[in-house]
């Protein structure tokens, strides 16, 4: 029988790497409530253990991309996942909230930044012709990690308490994220293959030692525009994972049906990733990215009308699809304007735009609410920057591996 491709091996340890960081990160509006009661706070101060969190793990990708290029991943993600379970350890202890967000807050925020794109980029360098499959599946563990995380989280403190709940996830993290970083392995050359298994190397431009330098790359026009598309698009992008289950609640339907809503987010996000990104090889990825974002624009809108639980659960999934959709393709769509060579280093400083987005986002969501009692004026304002994005993002060239080289 014909051997499984390692790439295949790779792109399985990915997707639990980022199901282990997301699953945490995300799980948090199960733990919004106890926080809030415990510490006998806003809903803004709340949010910040998200928005610091989310803040951190983008923008340490300019960091944690390069070094994974020049050290391998196995290092930087490894610990990554040591400063995830330290994290949730410590933050199981806080007596204030001020010591979450030096716990929860900073350690995991750092361990998923070191982990999720140097995880990302090392996909992108094993496939050319199912990168985007690749990468779909890869990033589907985010999905999945939503999925399953809120509704864990919520069954653990219903069981014990928020302090336990945290010390689990710690170990759980842990034995799985170390596990999964083991087989990784930085380049398909490091085990005598080529991209997607091919008997001979991919075409120039496309492979994972073709394109430009980090340097390069942040110096072009290109880099400008689609790293302000998607700071726009993030701006609204990451406020449901905090806000959605206290929208929820708002509406008579109770937190608990809140926590169901965000691991419907993770169902529509693994629909999203498994789907999209394979057939955006087939439609062009950035066909099918615009359409990602201009489709979020649409259940921004969506949610301002959701009052009823089914049309709540509804705006979940889609956005969901649309979210995963954009995660998905957003690293394989880099890879393809600029190769494989600092493909970490590109990937991880475009991720410091949606590092603001999931900064800024859900901390003014928040605030928002405290000073306003609403939140259809931040719903408003994600479509809006949604449509900007959309209409930045069209401008671009379509990938080529001329381009990706530099020519034009």
């Amino acid at each position: 029988m014909r051997r499984l491709y390692y790439g295949w091996v790779i792109v399985g340890a990915a997707f639990t790497i980022m199901m282990v960081g997301f699953g945490v990160a995300y799980m948090f509006a199960a733990f919004f409530e106890s926080l809030e009661s415990e510490f006998a706070a806003s809903r803004g101060d709340i949010s910040m253990v998200f928005s610091i969190c989310g803040l951190l793990y983008f923008m340490l990708g300019a960091v944690s991309g390069p070094l994974a290029d020049r050290i391998g991943p196995r290092l930087v993600i490894g610990a990554g996942m040591i400063l995830i379970a330290l994290g949730l350890a410590l933050a199981s202890q806080a007596t204030a909230l001020w010591q979450v967000y030096l716990t929860y807050s900073l350690a995991v925020g750092l361990g998923v930044g070191f982990s999720y794109v140097p995880a990302v980029a090392v996909v992108t360098r094993w496939f050319v012709r199912h990168r985007g499959a690749a990468a779909g599946i890869a990033v589907a563990g985010i999905g999945v990690g939503t999925m399953i995380g809120a509704p864990l989280a919520a069954a653990l403190i219903a069981w014990s308490d928020w302090r336990t709940t945290y010390l689990v996830l710690a170990v759980a993290s842990l034995v799985l994220g170390l596990g999964a970083t083991a087989l990784l392995h930085a380049r398909p050359e490091d085990r005598g293959l080529h991209p997607d298994g091919a008997a001979v190397p991919a075409a120039a431009g496309s492979g994972a030692g073709d394109g430009l330098a980090l340097g390069e790359a942040l110096r072009s026009r290109l880099f400008h525009v689609y790293y302000l598309s998607a700071a726009l698009l993030s701006l609204g992008l990451f406020v449901p994972f905090v806000h959605l289950a206290k929208y929820a609640a708002d509406h008579g339907l109770g937190e608990a049906t809140g926590v169901v809503m965000i691991s419907l987010i993770g169902v529509g996000s693994m629909l999203g990733r498994f789907l999209l990104g394979g057939l955006a090889d087939r439609w062009g990825r950035l066909a099918t990215m615009t359409a990602m974002y201009f489709g979020l624009a649409v259940m921004d809108l969506w949610w301002l009308l959701a009052d009823a639980g089914w049309a709540l659960a509804l705006f979940a999934v889609v956005y969901g699809v649309f979210y995963g959709g954009f995660v998905a393709l957003a690293p394989a769509l880099t890879t393809d304007y600029f190769g494989g060579r600092a493909a970490s280093g590109i990937i991880g400083v475009l991720y410091t735009g949606p590092g603001i987005g999931a900064f800024v986002g859900p901390l003014a969501a928040g605030w928002t609410y405290d000073l306003t009692g609403s939140y259809t004026p931040v719903i408003l304002a994600m479509a809006l920057c949604s449509v900007a994005a959309g209409l930045l993002i069209m401008t671009l060239p379509r990938p080529t591996p001329q381009l990706a080289n530099g020519r034009t």
